[in-house]
């Protein structure tokens, strides 16, 4: 099987955490904490990917990418 890394945005809201994949539309995981929605957003990476299989559809290429911007917000 080949090792791919997908980008993750997590995000912290009012009442957890929600995390999705970019390159995966529809793939999502909400969680209390930080580290449990890493490790469902995983879970759901996995499964996301078996489904495309099973349907005989492509795995999209992991391809978006993320970069931090400093800006003065005066």
């Amino acid at each position: 099987m080949i090792e791919m890394k997908y980008l993750v945005v997590v995000e912290e809201g009012k009442r957890g955490f929600g995390a999705y994949v970019p390159d995966l539309p529809g793939c999502v995981a909400a969680a209390e904490s930080r580290d449990e929605v890493v490790t469902l957003i995983r879970e759901a990476i996995e499964f996301h990917i078996e489904g495309l299989r099973k349907a005989g559809d492509p795995i999209p290429e992991p391809a978006s990418q993320s970069e931090l911007v400093e800006v003065h917000a005066a």
